[in-house]
């Protein structure tokens, strides 16, 4: 059977969101299944890519905390965007993507899945360039695009025990609910993908971990301002 687990935390901190991304990326093979993430924000904030320079990051926006994420990509701003996450095992056939097709496909899923609220959106056919760093001022290629203006955009980790990809979504300014939005992702992913879906839920020394992993890792300077 095809099925994924699915994960619904709702809104946690921004230390505790990046470190809950990594434990499933940590814990991919073990649970040999995909993990699909719904998640928000308990106050605005930031996320910047691993590679990214702190302080070229902290000049370019005002919002606080700055959190490294363990993906690429740029400066994300986090209130009331509409984030999830994908976790695929090591040998699963979106691990083996190239990185740019994998890219496409995610923002694929979510074009059907707007489809499905009738509302149109495009992938981007080309890149437009934007401040340094700026996640959502420009696009890249297959980014989600609304009437010409990006508002899908994700990050990915590539690693030998998995692929971890982070995605925000600024939803357009047209009447649409976040819930409505996450139902048509699981019915998308259902039809496209052959998914039947499985609760994940965690033992409770699992959410120490991560909770351990945000306080040493995602909250200090020394990871955050580490270039």
């Amino acid at each position: 059977m095809n099925f994924w687990f699915l994960l619904n935390s709702g809104k946690c901190a921004a230390a505790f969101n990046m470190a809950l991304d990594e434990a499933l990326l940590a814990s991919a093979v073990p649970l040999g299944a995909p993990v699909l993430r719904f998640y928000g924000w308990t106050e605005p904030a930031a996320t910047f890519g691993y590679f990214q320079k702190y302080a070229e990051v902290a000049a370019a926006t005002k919002l606080r905390p700055l959190i490294r994420r363990p993906t690429g990509g740029g400066i994300v701003p986090h209130d009331a965007d509409w984030t999830y996450s994908v976790v695929f095992p090591a040998g699963h056939e979106w691990h083996s993507l190239p990185a740019e097709a994998s890219y496409r496909r995610i923002h694929d899923w979510l074009r059907r899945a707007f489809a499905e609220l009738k509302i149109e959106t495009e992938l981007a056919p080309c890149c437009k360039k934007s401040s340094p760093g700026q996640c959502f001022a420009g696009h890249e290629k297959s980014d989600l695009l609304w009437r010409g203006k990006k508002i899908a955009g994700a990050a990915q980790r590539r690693n030998r025990l998995g692929l971890l990809i982070q995605g925000s979504v600024q939803p357009p300014p047209v009447p649409a609910r976040r819930e409505d939005f996450e139902s048509a992702m699981r019915g998308v992913a259902e039809k496209a993908f052959g998914v039947s879906w499985k609760v994940f839920s965690p033992k409770t020394d699992w959410r120490r971990n991560v909770e351990k992993l945000a306080a040493v890792k995602y909250s200090q300077p020394a990871h955050n301002r580490k270039r």
